[in-house]
């Protein structure tokens, strides 16, 4: 597995990072850790996760999928990099979630608990909270830092004007550095390239994006001609309405056949095909990958050591060029 710089800072992280919000819902624990098991095998050292996790679950189930990571983690912490998110709903009251100070302080306390440990590598504002001057929340992100329970903050879910602001906020209070934004990007969606990116090469930011397969319909497995597969992201709790909103359209249908055909063409499973390109792209540090069983894992390993040829890129780049435009809330 290549390990690559964590943008500007000192910190290296493999190529790909294991995402594990379908743990303790879509894959119950046993699943869970065969997977673990299975991208650790592949030298994923990478992993992320947050405090509302498993994604589609409910008010019972928050939190579950950090449990089931710090279990995998006991005895083990030291070889891998611990990534985890904070801001969404975790309890009954209004200061539950939020980029608040008493919010994030308590929200760093409680992930680690789940996790069994006693700092995570990243820690990241979800989304953005517009409620809360921003200065609270990078201040709170320092002080996280400043008390040894995380190595680096980031950010997930921004647009490149908040994280600009975030940027230069930090450093004009002398803050920790945002280090990283996670951010939605695939063929599907490549709006994010016409501003978000070049900030990030600039400012060098890590950019650890997610979805980079679309939810999967990248992978050539659902057809516009059947309902979504039952437990799969389209189906899911209360996330399956989110995914069909974002991907379940006919023009997105039509643009995976023809990406099937390039596939094949070029010999490769689109999964491979679909990555590499995301891979290809010199502003992204390390796409965050899910599964819901091992054997999933193969296609995304095997990305990391397929070089995408330049007229295969312009290919496929001209084929997706409209989601270059799409609307940034779909």
């Amino acid at each position: 597995m290549q390990h690559i710089p964590f943008g500007r800072s000192g910190l290296s992280v493999s190529r790909l990072c294991l995402g594990t919000m379908t743990f303790g819902l879509q894959c119950d624990e046993a699943q869970s850790i065969s997977i673990l098991d299975a991208a650790a095998e592949g030298g994923i050292d990478f992993l992320d996760t947050a405090d509302v996790y498993p994604l589609g679950g409910d008010k019972d189930t928050v939190g579950r999928t950090e449990e089931i990571v710090g279990r995998w983690l006991k005895g083990k912490r030291e070889r891998y990099i611990l990534a985890t998110k904070c801001v969404g709903r975790m309890g009954p009251k209004p200061w539950n979630q939020g980029m608040s100070r008493k919010h994030l302080l308590e929200a760093i306390d409680a992930s680690l608990k789940r996790l069994g440990t006693d700092y995570v590598d990243l820690y990241q504002l979800h989304s953005y909270d517009p409620t809360t001057p921003l200065d609270e929340a990078l201040e709170a992100l320092d002080t996280v830092v400043r008390a040894g329970k995380a190595r680096y903050v980031g950010v997930s879910n921004w647009p490149a004007y908040k994280l600009a602001r975030g940027i230069g906020r930090a450093e004009l209070k002398n803050f920790a550095r945002v280090a990283s934004v996670q951010p939605r990007y695939n063929l599907l969606f490549r709006s994010f390239e016409r501003d978000l990116l070049p900030l990030c090469l600039e400012e060098g930011i890590a950019v650890i994006p997610f979805n980079p397969l679309a939810g999967g319909l990248l992978t050539g497995k659902h057809s516009r001609e059947a309902p979504p597969e039952d437990g799969t992201r389209f189906t899911l709790g209360n996330s399956a309405a989110l995914y069909q909103q974002r991907y379940w359209h006919k023009r997105e249908f039509e643009t995976v056949e023809a990406f099937r055909a390039l596939a094949k063409d070029a010999g490769l499973s689109m999964t491979t095909l679909a990555l590499a390109w995301v891979l290809a792209n010199p502003a992204i540090t390390a796409p965050i990958i899910g599964a819901s069983r091992p054997s999933q894992l193969a296609d995304n390993l095997a990305a990391v050591e397929t070089p995408l040829p330049a007229d295969l890129k312009k290919k496929l780049d001209e084929l997706t060029r409209e989601w270059r435009a799409v609307d940034a809330e779909r």
